[in-house]
């Protein structure tokens, strides 16, 4: 019995690894690009909007820009100089659904001190990503849509369920799976 429990749950994991054969990423670039002075401003999202006056320079992962799910520019400059979190997750990814929650609950208790950016990705498609949104409530989140998988690649994402944890100088501080509890804790972290 315990043999079955454990193939279930190897199962369960592997479905959340692989992407669709239907995907296909990008070209890696081979350095971060420069933002041009023609970048989109910040969403104008809590999350992005509550950002600090920048103190220096942007960090070289930070500068990216993308598009929401919404159809709202992205720059990724807006997060420099506080800490940040990016999800990386996929709309078919069981785990992905799962943390969806813990997410939509825990970004409006760091909002202006943490914010958390959802990016979706190994799929191209916009529907199925929409829908994950409103079915996990991770609507109050900004989503970017990574669908080339472009930010994937840029911070070294190779399966999702994923957290990239970014300290305010711009540096990534965690790489990786979280549970509910261990997502909590490095987001108190980041927020003292």
């Amino acid at each position: 019995m315990t043999a079955l429990v454990m193939g279930a749950a190897l199962l369960a994991l592997s479905a959340c690894v692989s992407p669709p054969e239907s995907w296909v990423p990008a070209a890696a670039p081979s350095a971060a690009p420069p933002v041009s002075s023609s970048a989109a401003p910040p969403v104008s999202s809590s999350a992005a909007s509550s950002a600090p006056e920048p103190t220096g320079p942007v960090p070289e992962l930070l500068k990216f820009t993308g598009t929401t799910l919404d159809g709202e520019s992205f720059d990724g400059t807006s997060l420099a100089h506080r800490p940040a979190v990016l999800w990386f997750w996929a709309p078919w990814c069981a785990t992905c659904a799962g943390q969806g929650w813990t997410v939509a609950k825990q970004a409006p208790r760091y909002a202006g001190r943490v914010p958390i950016i959802g990016v979706a990705g190994l799929s191209t498609d916009t529907g199925a990503m929409n829908k994950f949104v409103a079915d996990y409530e991770v609507g109050g989140v900004p989503q970017i849509n990574d669908g080339a998988g472009e930010l994937w690649k840029r911070f070294e994402v190779t399966r999702q369920s994923y957290f990239v944890m970014i300290d305010a100088s711009g540096e990534v501080v965690h790489k990786g799976w979280l549970d509910d509890q261990d997502l909590v804790t490095w987001l108190d972290r980041l927020a003292a």
